[in-house]
């Protein structure tokens, strides 16, 4: 990922493909209450639903675990 995008610029990459907030949130499996809040500043996507949302917006870097997969079994970061 070339960088961190801000909240406008996320919002102005999701305008650009032509998806609605909502469009998004369902083709992700998201709640879009969510991602309006992650957007908006609200949520600073830290754990949970909103760190997903985050992540999938390139707002932050991190690693989306599966709900089959427990923090324990991290993978290194950089690999």
């Amino acid at each position: 990922m070339p960088g961190i995008r801000t909240a406008a610029q996320a919002k102005a990459w999701l305008e650009h493909q032509g998806k609605s907030v909502q469009a998004f949130a369902r083709e992700h499996g998201v709640d879009p209450a969510t991602t309006y809040q992650v957007l908006a500043g609200r949520k600073k996507g830290r754990r949970g639903e909103a760190h997903k949302v985050a992540v999938l917006l390139g707002m932050k870097e991190g690693i989306i675990l599966n709900e089959t997969q427990s923090p324990s079994n991290d993978q290194e970061i950089g690999s």
